[in-house]
């Protein structure tokens, strides 16, 4: 069912399935759960207050909890500008988002709150009840994604309308909320259906959840669920898998079809609210079915174009340029390199941008990791590959000591995620190819490597 926000959702399952439930949690060990009553009467009580606060934007740091998904709704039902924020971020990371965004009041862990309290604005702009996601996008610097609740709430009609769920479903949200293919395929996709959202307990849980709720749906990247297929932590229970974020390492994929679930993909960027294909679990699963709100063509040289009227983004914030650079007329230039079958259905085979999209959906700007190594090592020559989801650190000439690199490029790695970080270091026997423009051609150290 289409909804034209968050008010509309909530109000609907509040007449039409009250007793139902709508979110099963964890409170103090115990599951709990919450009504679609229940729900739509917390979230107006909770936006009332917030209107009382005569505050503009606020920072939620998402830890996927009760608590926070009522922070969420209710903030845009206020008319905050809702920023989503990752709570395992660094105090830099978090720091640069309150300053970017703009952020006069934070909700959640309250020591990171009061470390990033002198941050917060005092000026903040008038809030438009919009929702901002951080993606790194297409350039080094994390922007703010501008959504609102009317086409978060399409995208979940969108992702309905293709796989459908029903009222008698269970959906486990495992993954982050501050990312828009967590919060609108673990979340606002059930809710939407009038399905029940099992709230995940976070990492520490992740081999115990599926067990515990015992969702029929479950939304995954597929580093979760290699994960969950490693330590057999599937319940039987579970009919649908959807994965999403990033492609799919064949492993995983072969482990996956010895459930008895289905596994689909889904496609899609923060900048279209989520997802705008997908493959429905039948024949070739990389052959993905466009949302009906969507158009797809690809451009001459391969680029996947989308139109998303419902859907896209109203712009990155405070960000005019950068939106201009991918939003044209309405069409998003995503970077990403595909082809459209007889079928009309979506195949991607690669990415434009130097960009690597790990397992887990986080983005690695290239050129800026790689100027960072290189500034570390006196300037010398560098490139970083992804080689079985790790990246690592290919070096111009012959092979010699690597104890005095590590130490040199240490501090450059301590200021990234552990899985963004370099685990290996090679040698390039020669100049690394370049380009006519001086650019370094990935691709080809690649085939060379792997023998092609």
């Amino acid at each position: 069912m289409r909804f034209s926000g968050f008010s509309a959702l909530l109000a609907h399952w509040a007449v039409q399935s009250p007793d139902a439930p709508a979110l099963l949690y964890d409170r103090h060990g115990e599951k709990e759960v919450c009504t679609f009553s229940e729900l739509d009467r917390r979230v107006r009580d909770r936006a009332n207050v917030l209107r009382s606060e005569h505050k503009q934007t606020l920072g939620i740091l998402c830890d996927g909890s009760f608590d926070c998904v009522i922070e969420i709704f209710a903030s845009v039902l206020a008319g905050r500008r809702t920023v989503l924020m990752n709570e395992n971020a660094s105090d830099r990371v978090l720091r640069e988002q309150i300053t970017e965004a703009g952020i006069d009041a934070l909700f959640g862990d309250p020591e990171l709150a009061e470390e990033n309290g002198p941050y917060l604005s005092e000026h903040a702009e008038g809030g438009e009840g919009t929702v901002l996601f951080f993606t790194s996008g297409t350039t080094s610097r994390a922007k703010a994604v501008v959504l609102t609740d009317a086409s978060l709430m399409n995208s979940a009609y969108n992702g309905g309308a293709l796989l459908p769920l029903t009222p008698s479903d269970t959906l486990l949200c495992m993954l982050p909320l501050d990312h828009v293919f967590g919060f609108v395929c673990g979340l606002l996709w059930g809710l939407s259906c009038g399905a029940c959202v099992a709230l995940g307990r976070g990492a520490r849980h992740y081999g115990e959840d599926c067990i515990r709720y015992r969702p029929t749906v479950l939304s995954a990247v597929p580093a979760l669920l290699g994960f969950l297929l490693k330590y057999r932590a599937l319940n039987p229970e579970l009919r649908t898998i959807l994965l999403g974020g990033s492609g799919c390492p064949e492993p995983i994929l072969r482990a996956a079809k010895t459930t008895d679930a289905r596994v689909c993909f889904g496609y899609g960027l923060t900048e279209t609210s989520s997802g705008v294909a997908l493959s429905l679990g039948e024949g070739d699963p990389y052959a993905m079915t466009v949302c009906p709100d969507d158009t797809i063509t690809i451009a001459p040289d391969g680029e996947v174009l989308i139109e998303a009227p419902t859907c896209m983004m109203q712009g990155y914030w405070q960000h005019p340029e950068d939106t201009e650079a991918v939003l044209r007329d309405g069409v998003l230039h995503t970077g990403d390199l595909g082809f459209l079958d007889a079928d009309g259905k979506l195949h991607l085979t690669g990415r434009k941008k130097e960009i690597l999209v790990l397992s887990d959906g986080t983005k690695l700007f290239l050129p800026e990791y790689e100027q960072a190594l290189s500034d570390a090592l006196g300037g010398e020559p560098v490139c970083v590959l992804l080689i079985d989801d790790r990246p690592i650190l290919v070096l111009e000439g012959e092979m010699r000591d690597t104890a005095p690199i590590w130490e040199r490029i240490r501090p450059v790695l301590d200021e990234r995620a552990r899985n963004q970080q370099i685990t290996t270091i090679e040698f390039y026997e020669k100049p690394l190819p370049r380009t006519a423009s001086g650019k370094i051609m990935r691709w080809a150290i690649q085939r060379e490597r792997e023998g092609l």
